[in-house]
């Protein structure tokens, strides 16, 4: 296995797969509450057509793979693709981010699948604000699929909760003394995408987040349970789990950023916030060899801009987060 670093020297490694645009949930700031219009199942990629690519990936120095949606649970037999990637030479690192909702139920069949490790997308520990948030009463769900996730050993179980003032910015603390109790909690700027049912006036900076924090005593740097993504991970004295600050917009993270993303219909995007994309799935049902599948992957990885463009104003058109996978 060979190596590959972007025109500005940044090694990457890491792809996160998205394998559907279905959800069970309408996050606010996810999708707007009508949805969206849905690929037809023909243009999604096969778990086969996934599984090539993952694949040639591998053979380039892709060694980390995190599936996602939509939620990639609603697609049937995923643990089929987690098992066929799990036996890739090269990949040893395979993740999952899910709402949770239906993971209780498969979470000891992912893991003897070779899923390593799940993060929860969870925004509120209430449950009436997790129906205003979501549009669904499924809170007990995800917790139950927290707990069943622990239980399997998928971990570090970490929850991401997107902050969003005026919704659920007053349960920062809330958040912050589960990790006491063991829970790695990263707390998420928001970030502007197309057709959302949200306002970025909600968005709330890690610096307010901090000050919030503060209360509860000195937190002090540690290091990342696993992994080697974005986060700046604390702690608070004497607790078992972690804090961790995503920060897209007040800090980016985009001169150290490791990752492409496949989208579920067969597009390479070499950046989250940009609408630049390389078409896979035209070169995978016109039966490309693998040379010509890794030739595509380097095209992407050669095309990844220096950074995002938020502060000039400049934010992604062409798709809704639900689409390309967070």
């Amino acid at each position: 296995m060979s190596g590959i670093s972007d025109s500005f020297q940044r090694p990457i490694n890491y792809m996160r797969i998205s394998v559907t645009d279905r959800c069970n949930l309408r996050c606010l700031y996810c999708m707007s509450p009508e949805g969206i219009a849905l690929m037809p199942h023909s243009d999604l990629l096969t778990y086969e057509e996934i599984n090539t690519v993952a694949q040639a990936a591998a053979e380039l120095g892709i060694n980390k793979v995190r599936l996602s949606g939509g939620e990639p649970l609603v697609r049937l037999g995923l643990v089929n693709l987690i098992r066929m990637l799990s036996q890739i030479e090269g990949i040893d690192d395979i993740s999952l981010t899910t709402n949770g909702i239906l993971l209780g139920p498969q979470a000891a069949d992912l893991k003897e699948a070779g899923l390593q490790r799940v993060n929860i997308s969870l925004d509120t520990l209430k449950r009436q604000r997790f129906e205003e948030i979501t549009g669904y009463d499924k809170l007990l769900p995800v917790l139950e699929g927290i707990e069943q996730a622990h239980r399997v050993g998928l971990e570090p179980v970490k929850i991401n909760v997107v902050v969003m003032r005026g919704i659920n910015e007053d349960e920062l603390l809330d958040f912050a003394l589960q990790s006491q109790k063991g829970w790695h909690v990263r707390f998420i700027e928001l970030m502007p995408f197309i057709g959302e049912g949200i306002r970025h006036t909600e968005f709330v900076s890690a610096q307010e987040m901090w000050r919030t924090l503060a209360s509860l005593g000195e937190l002090q740097s540690c290091s990342p349970p696993v992994g080697d993504g974005p986060a700046k991970y604390y702690q608070l004295p004497g607790a078992k789990g972690t804090i961790g600050f995503i920060t897209p917009i007040s800090e980016h993270f985009c001169f150290k950023c490791n990752r492409l993303r496949l989208t579920a219909d067969g597009r390479v995007l070499p950046c989250l916030l940009s609408d630049e994309e390389i078409n896979l799935r035209s070169a995978l049902r016109m039966r490309a060899s693998s040379q010509e599948i890794k030739r595509l992957i380097v095209e992407a990885i050669a095309s990844k801009p220096e950074g995002h463009r938020i502060a000039q104003g400049v934010i992604p058109q062409g798709r809704s987060m639900t689409q390309v996978g967070g």
